[in-house]
């Protein structure tokens, strides 16, 4: 039986709180893990105890900038961190990578606005890593030091990460500077695995529900001479839960190194490439005079608006690491890389003006080719000198992008499928060539200034340069225009201060930090290439003129505290605010008017507090994740969402993004190889884009507005996996995702339909509310080997 999507009246102002008839999703998650017999919470016994007892005093290294092999341990850093281990990614048996921080970290969260399992858009703590081109990204990404948010829009490719050689990810919270431009509410940093961490034959293969089918190979060797080698490829193939949404992709990475315990080397090699799609949203509601009216999504689930939606990406990249021991407190890192990547799409949509008669063109047939250079250094130096551990560095990113869109005119099938029109040649509606440059230095030092006290500060000045010479399509004349050639530069110093302090000598004594940070990011080729009022253009289509933007400066205050209550037990606590001053954002050009551009927008924040609670009792592992965002608009303006101008006051809620999340995970060694376990997601209700001000339409001139709130109501995932190891080599495993089959949605958007809810093509337009359709139950099995 489904469920309406929850609506109540609003005001322009302060909205009442609804009265609960029903138990809140947390609620019914607690329930759930309970009617499964899993325990919540678990005390440590004698046992467990001795065991877990080593774990209080274990020290445990992690970086402080993107260069691998410079670190420092964590519980002294004035900020919260999360480290996650190959195994412990392995166990929980996620589809990817993605999914797993999205199931077991706090304050990470994964809209299936793509619907595919590769293209999912992360956000930590309300700042996004998306592979979506025009999406505002706020997390920089790095593999082995290379950054890999890509030149055009900063996006992420998650579909391009060897996840199968991932030997550790870090996640670094906050507008940290030592890791570079567009960390603003953090960083993600992976490194890989080479032939001394993973060594021998592995193997891992899974097959299941959709057609899914994926297998991951590695082999690794060292020998006493110090080399040491490692490969692994990836292969995936899916049909999709959704109609018309196959993929596949495919991952070759190999590394090769020498370490004669004072210099160290290695180089990597990684190939990617893959064909995914991923569909969108699908109108779940039209709208008639205030009333939702259930649509194509309560039809049939799978369905998609319209196809095709394809995207071809590939990659090559060589990189070189190198580190060298000057002495016993002093050591040299060194990154050299080049990548470059190919990406196409393909997609079929609405034509953009309505056809004069019946058998004229009704739809649109899109191609966009995208090619990308990069290449860059850096060099690093550390020393431990008294009671300072300091470390200076400096780092250059070049890039070169080319980017061209077409448009040629086509036809909806009887399945809303588009074709192009016969005899119709497709026709270059935008091309953009793009440089930019980016110089970093830095200076970070973390002092001992008590036994049990540590201030840690980082500075860094960033100078960056970015030119782009457009050509468009008139839309009037459909003249072809080369716009001047136009150079931007960006110069920011950023700097950071923190103190964390640990309030006794005995091992569960707690430590408090706090820590102040200011980071920036520079606009992107997309963002500039719209950026003018007097020639506004539709997002994500064209680019049109490319004026100045400011940079986005955002400060973070963070404090919490890492308390070990007790051996094999832990809980830590950090509560932050992130102010973006000059955010990018797409605005409207009027009121009424259907077209918009990039503008700099004064002030949003994102503030909350995110809380972990974990134990490990005998047979058992237990960790309970909390997580409060707030996050909003701090200015006044009128920004443009899909179909809809909204009007932005101070206070407006940021669409996306729930207020509450709470995440639960236990496992059970059952004994004799066999472990089974549960994870539980549940978030609150959110908001959804185009109703952030309380209106479902644009009123007409003239009109009093009519308020009606929207909200993707909340939901809770239940998971349960097993696996069994009857040997030290061999594993067979199985999950079960979603057990409920619960049906949710991940994101909501309002926009316009020209289809009926059987998904007939009617010609007319109505206003409708579009959702990302959660993914359903599902069961996979898999067979891991270690030799």
């Amino acid at each position: 039986m489904t469920r309406p999507l929850e609506t109540r009246p609003a005001r322009p102002t302060r909205l009442a709180r609804p009265a609960r008839s029903t138990p809140s999703p947390i609620t019914r998650a607690l329930a759930a893990l309970g009617w499964l017999g899993l325990p919540l919470i678990a005390l440590p016994g004698t046992a467990a105890a001795q065991a877990a007892a080593a774990q209080l005093d274990r020290v445990e290294i992690i970086g402080v900038s993107p260069l691998p092999g410079q670190g420092i341990d964590r519980n002294i850093l004035p900020y919260s961190t999360q480290v996650l281990k190959r195994d412990a990614i392995d166990g929980a048996q996620a589809v990817n990578q993605s999914d797993y921080l999205n199931r077991r970290v706090v304050g990470v969260q994964v809209n299936e606005i793509q619907g595919s399992p590769f293209q999912g858009d992360l956000t930590y703590r309300g700042f996004r890593a998306s592979p979506l081109l025009g999406a505002g990204q706020g997390l920089s990404v790095y593999l082995d030091g290379v950054r890999i948010n890509e030149p055009f829009g900063d996006v992420v490719n998650f579909d391009l990460i060897p996840e199968f050689a991932i030997n550790t990810l870090s996640l670094v919270p906050g507008a940290n500077p030592a890791f570079g431009l567009n960390s603003l509410g953090g960083a993600l940093a992976y490194t890989t695995h080479d032939g001394r961490s993973a060594p021998g034959f592995r193997a891992d293969l899974s097959a299941g529900s959709f057609g899914r089918k994926r297998a991951d190979l590695s082999y690794g060797r060292s020998d006493d001479s110090g080399w040491h080698q490692y490969v692994a490829v990836t292969g995936f193939d899916e049909d999709g839960w959704r109609d018309h949404s196959d993929g596949k992709l495919g991952q070759f990475f190999g590394k090769l190194g020498h370490d004669d315990g004072t210099t160290s080397w290695s180089l990597g090699a990684l190939y990617a490439q893959s064909n995914l799609v991923g569909n969108g949203l699908l109108p779940a509601y039209t709208i008639d005079d205030g009333a939702l009216v259930k649509d194509l999504y309560f039809s049939r689930r799978e369905s998609v608006y319209t196809f095709p939606d394809q995207t071809r990406n590939k990659l090559g990249q060589l990189s070189f690491n190198g580190q060298h021991a000057i002495d016993a407190n002093s050591s040299l890192a060194a990154l050299l890389y080049v990548r470059k990547s190919s990406r196409s799409t393909i997609n079929g949509d609405e034509a953009e003006e309505e056809p004069d008669d019946p058998g004229d063109p009704n739809a649109a047939f899109n191609n966009t080719a995208t090619t990308q250079t990069g290449y860059g250094a850096a060099l690093s130096y550390t020393r431990v000198s008294g009671a300072h551990q300091w470390q200076v560095g400096a780092s250059v990113d070049r890039s070169r992008v080319e980017y061209s869109q077409y448009e040629q005119e086509g036809f909806f099938t009887d399945r809303r499928g588009v074709i192009p029109a016969p005899g119709e040649d497709r026709e270059l509606s935008a091309n953009v060539e793009g440089r930019s440059t980016h110089y970093g230095v830095y200076a970070t030092d973390t002092w001992q200034v008590a036994p049990r006290t540590h201030v840690t500060g980082t500075a860094r000045y960033n100078h960056s340069t970015v030119s782009n010479q457009l050509t468009t399509r008139d839309d009037d004349t459909g003249i072809i225009e080369d716009k001047p050639n136009e150079r931007f530069s960006y110069n920011s110093v950023n700097p950071a201060l923190g103190i964390a302090h640990r309030l006794g000598d005995a091992a569960t004594t707690p430590t408090l930090f706090a820590n102040v940070a200011r980071n920036t990011r520079v606009p992107t080729v997309i963002e500039l290439g719209c950026a003018d009022p007097d020639e506004p253009c539709r997002l994500p289509a064209g680019l049109q003129a490319d004026p100045y933007l400011k940079q986005v400066k955002s400060t973070t205050v963070e404090a919490g505290l890492r308390w070990p209550l007790a051996p094999g037990m832990r809980f830590n606590l950090a509560a932050f605010r992130t102010d973006n001053k000059d955010d990018i954002l797409f605005r409207s050009t009027s009121v009424t008017g259907q077209l918009g551009y990039f503008a700099n927008f004064p002030k949003t924040r994102n503030q909350g507090v995110d809380t972990e609670f974990a134990v490990t009792h005998g047979a058992f592992d237990v960790g309970i994740g909390y997580s409060f965002l707030k996050a909003t608009y701090e200015a006044n303006g009128v920004l443009r969402q899909g179909e809809r101008n909204v009007t932005i006051t101070p206070g407006t809620r940021i669409a996306g993004l729930p207020r509450h999340t709470l995440k639960l995970a236990v496992d059970w060694r059952v004994g004799d190889g066999l472990t089974v376990g549960s994870d539980l997601q549940a978030v609150t209700s959110r908001g959804v884009s185009g109703n952030e001000d309380g209106l479902l339409e644009d009123p007409e001139v003239g009109e009093d507005p009519e308020y009606k709130r929207v909200r993707l109501p909340g939901y809770a995932i239940v998971n349960l996996r097993a696996s069994w190891k009857p040997s030290a080599q061999w594993e067979l495993y199985a999950n079960v995702n979603n057990v409920f089959d619960r049906r949710h949605e991940t994101f909501g958007a309002l926009a316009e339909t020209m289809f009926d809810a059987s998904g007939n093509y009617t010609g007319e337009e109505a206003d409708a509310l579009f959702v990302a359709p959660g993914t359903p139950r599902a069961v996979f099995v898999g067979l891991r080997y270690r030799f």
